[in-house]
């Protein structure tokens, strides 16, 4: 089923009568709900931009109490079944048992009504403050399912410079999402709303795919060794059934060297690290090793770096903007890197903005940096543009 739904003048959408298989959010223009009851025809009003159409029957499947009909050029978003009961399902048990009880009661109520008692549509206008901040939030759902089916989600790539190595080396992927209505969406805002709900692992998907288009187009432009690329993935992400065997048999179909691909595991209190652990070892049999991103916020909690096998560490950005400015932020840096260091891993240090900053870690030892200092992120043009034009110089050098 389309994600999105674009209707001329007197289009229908739906027909009273038909069952419900979804629900619609109207993006732009207007839309007429309107019933026969009997030997007459009720027109229930025009819903318009951000009103929701049809919440009701898709719930319980019951079939359509309106038609609705477009009134003008109009553009409507899909609300699929699974979405609202993501939601539902991961609820509190009584707000669950609650809505059951009401959908069951009102349809109780419709159903004892004389034949020709006039109806009002399920659909109604919403005016109270919390509810839009609600159907806001369905409506942002919608655009970013409507955006994975689009490919209009952008990835950008930000270098990490190895220290020891003199040279840029590897990417960090970062997806990237712009709105006509509102600019630029916060990463942490779709990122936290694709987790509420199944949309998280398609997002997670996408980005794999569009990272193996690129290693896959700089392998092709001769660039060589490759560098690696990391693509963050929570803990949900991680132990979905078949996940990692999707991000194997991609790697593999792509015919990478190991270690071109690295994943980041984004720290979470709710690891469950029996299914995590074997997760990790399935995908590093394979050459695709891991990284513990923004270590030191959140919930640090060292059972992570205890009972999962990283082979690197990620300082927050938090730490390294800081170490000159507070010997408490210097304190804990020292400690994370030697820490990460006897347990055999890599570090990686975000917030590197000065050459200072730099050369202090590279006095520590720490392999990566990332930051302003190193680079912004990049479209991926650049990056296949800019890693071919190195390889070419390395050639024509004789390197």
């Amino acid at each position: 089923m389309a994600i999105r739904r674009e209707l001329f003048a007197g289009e229908v959408l739906y027909r009273q009568g038909e069952p419900s298989d979804c629900a619609w959010l109207v993006e732009r223009g207007s839309v007429e709900l309107v019933s026969v009851q009997g030997r007459r025809e009720i027109s229930h009003g025009l819903l318009g931009p951000g009103e929701l159409i049809g919440e009701l029957g898709m719930l319980d499947g019951a079939a359509r109490s309106a038609t609705a009909i477009a009134r003008g050029d109009a553009v409507l978003l899909a609300i699929e079944h699974d979405q609202f009961l993501d939601r539902l399902e991961s609820g509190d048990p009584i707000v669950r048992t609650l809505v059951a009880s009401l959908l069951r009661r009102t349809r109780s109520i419709i159903a004892s009504l004389p034949a020709d008692t006039a109806l009002p549509a399920e659909d109604v206008s919403v005016s109270d403050a919390t509810e839009r901040g609600g159907i806001q939030k369905i409506r942002l759902e919608a655009q970013l399912g409507d955006a994975l089916d689009t490919g209009t989600l952008e990835v950008r790539y930000q270098p990490l410079y190895d220290i020891p190595a003199g040279r840029v080396t590897s990417y960090e992927a970062l997806v990237r999402w712009e709105l006509p209505d509102r600019g630029t969406v916060s990463p942490a805002e779709f990122i936290k709303l694709a987790e509420e709900t199944s949309l998280i692992v398609p997002v997670g998907e996408y980005v794999l795919d569009r990272v193996l288009e690129v290693l896959t187009g700089l392998r092709d432009a001769g660039v060589d060794p490759l560098p690696s690329i990391a693509v963050n993935l929570s803990a949900k992400q991680l132990v979905e059934p078949g996940m990692a065997r999707q991000i194997v048999s991609r790697v593999e179909r792509a015919q990478l060297p190991p270690g071109a691909l690295k994943l980041e595991v984004t720290e979470s209190r709710m690891l469950d690290y029996a299914p995590v652990h074997a997760v990790m070892l399935h995908c590093r049999e394979h050459g695709v090793p891991f990284a513990l991103d923004d270590f030191g916020t959140g919930y640090s909690n060292l059972t992570h770096l205890y009972k999962l096998d990283f082979e690197f560490v990620k300082v927050d950005q938090a730490f390294a903007r800081h170490m000159f400015d507070s010997p408490r932020a210097m304190a804990l840096v020292e400690a994370i890197i030697a820490m990460a260091h006897g347990l055999g891993a890599e570090v990686i240090t975000e917030g590197v903005e000065t050459p200072r900053q730099l050369q202090h870690l590279r006095e520590l030892g720490v392999r990566y940096a990332q930051g302003y200092l190193i680079g912004q992120a990049q479209p991926a043009s650049a990056v296949l543009s800019g890693e071919a034009a190195r390889a070419g110089e390395a050639g024509a050098l004789g390197l």
